[in-house]
């Protein structure tokens, strides 16, 4: 089990019991163990934990408001992307590095469903794909010049991702 998955595990884990901790306090009080449980599970947890968790839940959910036909939401879609760039520089590099592609290939459903019009902004203003469709161009864009130890993929990513 990778790090990203035993984080995922152990956020939902820590999540489930505090969401059951708070539906049983109506009608029980929380005995001591499950108290000293429960403040265990807080120490142990890392703020970088919840915010790899929270990446990836809010990719996933963006993912499902552009490509679920019965879901579609290019407003929603277009938050979670600029979210998900927002926090992208706190998570651990190693995290941060497997985000990346994934918001990539988000990014460019976003850029395909919407026809590039409205696509979200990179941090320095600049629009995503400009509605080119992947392997359209074999450009590199301006945040991934040739020579700097990259394969020219044909994508054009934001700077920062």
């Amino acid at each position: 089990m990778s790090e990203e998955e035993e984080v995922e595990v152990e956020a939902e884990e820590v999540a489930e019991e505090a969401g059951e901790a708070q539906a049983e306090e109506g009608a029980r009080s929380l005995t001591e163990e499950e108290i000293a449980m429960l403040e265990q599970q807080m120490r142990d947890l890392k703020v970088e934990d919840l915010l790899t968790q929270s990446v990836v839940s809010i990719l996933n959910l963006t993912a499902r408001r552009i490509g679920k036909e019965d879901e579609i939401d290019l407003d929603q879609a277009q938050t979670g992307i600029e979210a998900v760039r927002a926090l992208l520089p706190l998570l651990p590099e190693e995290v941060a590095k497997e985000i990346r592609e994934p918001l990539s290939q988000v990014q460019m459903l976003y850029a395909s469903r919407s026809g590039g019009e409205g696509a979200p902004e990179g941090p320095e203003g600049e629009g995503d794909a400009g509605g080119e469709a992947p392997g359209e161009s074999e450009q590199p864009g301006p945040s991934q010049p040739k020579g700097e130890g990259r394969p020219d993929s044909g994508l054009w990513t934001p700077p920062g991702s």
